[in-house]
C-alpha cells in the first residue's frame, strides 16, 4: 500500500504529513512511544477521539507500517498496539512537536495543558 502511494508525493514533507497528519495519528504515536497499549487504553489517553475515528486512524497507521496490531484470540478479544521499527523512527519528530508545543504555551504565558512525557 505504501509503495502504491509514493507516485503522488511531490516532496518528502508531503509524504510525512500524509503519514502522521491525521487528526489523532501523532497523538497515537506519542502514546505508543514507551508502551504497548490496548484499544481501551488508547481511548482513555485520547478521550476526544470517537471509537470510529480512533479505529480508522489506527488502521491507517497499521497500513502504513507505523504500528503493529496484535489480536489475541480470547474472549473478549484483546488487541494491542505498538510502534514498529519504522514507527520508532518518528519518535524524534513527535518529540520535536511536543517541545514546540510546550514552548508555544510558555510564550503565551499559559500552563501546558498536559504533562510532558519523559523521553
Amino acid at each position: 500500500m505504501i509503495r502504491e502511494r509514493m507516485h503522488r508525493y511531490n516532496c518528502p514533507v508531503e509524504a510525512t504529513i500524509d503519514i502522521v497528519g491525521g487528526k489523532y495519528k501523532a497523538i497515537i504515536i506519542y502514546h505508543l512511544i514507551d508502551a504497548t497499549l490496548r484499544f481501551s487504553e488508547l481511548q482513555k489517553e485520547i478521550p476526544q477521539a470517537t471509537s470510529k475515528m480512533l479505529s480508522q486512524q489506527l488502521r491507517e497507521l497499521e497500513a502504513d507500517g507505523i504500528i503493529n496490531r496484535v489480536l489475541y484470540p480470547v474472549v473478549p478479544p484483546k488487541t494491542e498496539y505498538s510502534l514498529t521499527d519504522l514507527g520508532k523512527t518518528l519518535i524524534p519528530i513527535i518529540q520535536s512537536l511536543c517541545d514546540w508545543g510546550d514552548n508555544y504555551f510558555k510564550l503565551l504565558g499559559v500552563p501546558t495543558p498536559c504533562e510532558e512525557k519523559e523521553m
